[in-house]
């Protein structure tokens, strides 16, 4: 996946990239709700596809879309697919047909959608990928995420970070997880991660003692915990024997937590471990120092974002601008692309002050 950043924002800054320059969304100036012409009609429908409810970021995302959309002014049409493909094609159909404007869709595999959405397409609805990239079809006008890579790069430093925190010299053993393998973003994830650090498993800081380093061996599929805590439970059991592990890359909050439960049943000590999502149970952890960190990617403002967007469409000014571009092996797609920041105990006050919920959960 090739992307052209207009710039970095420095780790541990959250903010909205709206990024100028070349305007107009994946299908060109032509289409009377994409182009500047035409918009949307004020209370229209508006699709979300969500691909489950069975993590934290997704369940608010559900509730987010609803209060944001209708304070907008749109009626909003919310289903997840329960991560069943088929289910996902025949949800985005009926919002179709129910006479949605503009449809956001957030895959469960990112290059299963292309039918459905070229009828998006032929019926002239945009269509906006949330979260992640939709691949393969020209039916896509934009997406809205949280730099992949970018997060996978933050995850990696920050075990670099943990380990050396925990111990000052290495060498460290380590191993490596990643997400499920349809998801577009888990293979980012890992690359970015792996960018930092192959170096450092290059020059023999970092041991993969399974030797397990590519982002087949370490994805997890459908980012199921139960199978990475049985990988885990195998790699420990395998590799581990007469070996202390000291970090894991983890690309997400649930693996995180099945990784530190198996390595407390086999009597190892708490490795660093790293995490995404910032899900309740995880700052929990990072608070009392027992997961090393959590990767935070707010979801009401990935939400903001795609509501200001169909704001934009509304009033038939098309899709704003931005230079952050992706092939999705059809057409560039205009990324709109935020910054997430590494949690640890250290910042944790900082980043939550205004969160509540998860605020409440440092005491």
């Amino acid at each position: 996946m090739k992307m052209r950043p207009i710039g970095l924002i420095a780790l541990g800054a959250v903010a909205a990239l709206t990024l100028g320059a070349c305007s107009g969304g994946g299908r060109g100036s032509d289409s009377a709700t994409s182009g500047s012409g035409g918009g949307i009609a004020a209370g229209a429908t508006v699709g979300v596809s969500l691909p489950w409810l069975g993590t934290q970021n997704w369940k608010e995302a559900q509730d987010m879309f609803k209060s944001q959309l209708e304070a907008a002014g749109f009626k909003p049409i919310i289903q997840a697919a329960d991560q069943k493909v088929p289910q996902q094609q025949q949800q985005i159909e009926s919002m179709i047909s129910q006479g949605a404007k503009v449809i956001v869709a957030a895959p469960i595999d990112g290059t299963q959608l292309g039918s459905v959405l070229a009828k998006a397409k032929g019926a002239g609805v945009p269509v906006i990928g949330y979260d992640r990239l939709l691949s393969n079809t020209d039916a896509v006008d934009g997406v809205v995420q949280f730099g992949s890579v970018r997060t996978g790069e933050m995850q990696g430093q920050s075990l670099l970070d943990g380990l050396k925190a925990k111990k000052a010299n290495g060498p460290y053993n380590i191993e490596l997880f990643g997400g499920g393998p349809a998801d577009p973003n888990a293979p980012n994830f890992f690359t970015g991660a792996m960018s930092v650090l192959q170096p450092k498993i290059d020059d023999g800081t970092l041991v993969v003692v399974s030797g397990q380093k590519q982002f087949s061996q370490a994805a997890t599929l459908d980012w199921d915990n139960a199978k990475a805590q049985a990988r885990m439970d195998s790699l420990l059991s395998g590799f581990y024997s007469n070996k202390k592990i000291d970090g894991v890359l983890s690309p997400n909050d649930g693996i995180a937590r099945a990784i530190l439960t198996s390595a407390k049943q086999a009597g190892q000590a708490t490795p660093v471990v790293t995490g995404l999502d910032a899900e309740n149970d995880s700052v929990s952890l990072v608070w009392q120092g027992t997961q090393w960190s959590t990767t935070y990617k707010p979801t009401d403002k990935l939400v903001a974002k795609t509501v200001e967007i169909i704001k934009s469409l509304q009033a038939g000014k098309g899709m704003p601008s931005t230079t952050v571009k992706t092939n999705n092996g059809k057409i560039d797609v205009p990324i709109y692309q935020l910054d997430p920041i590494v949690v640890t105990k250290d910042n944790a006050k900082e980043v939550f002050a205004n969160d509540p919920t998860r605020l409440a959960l440092l005491k």
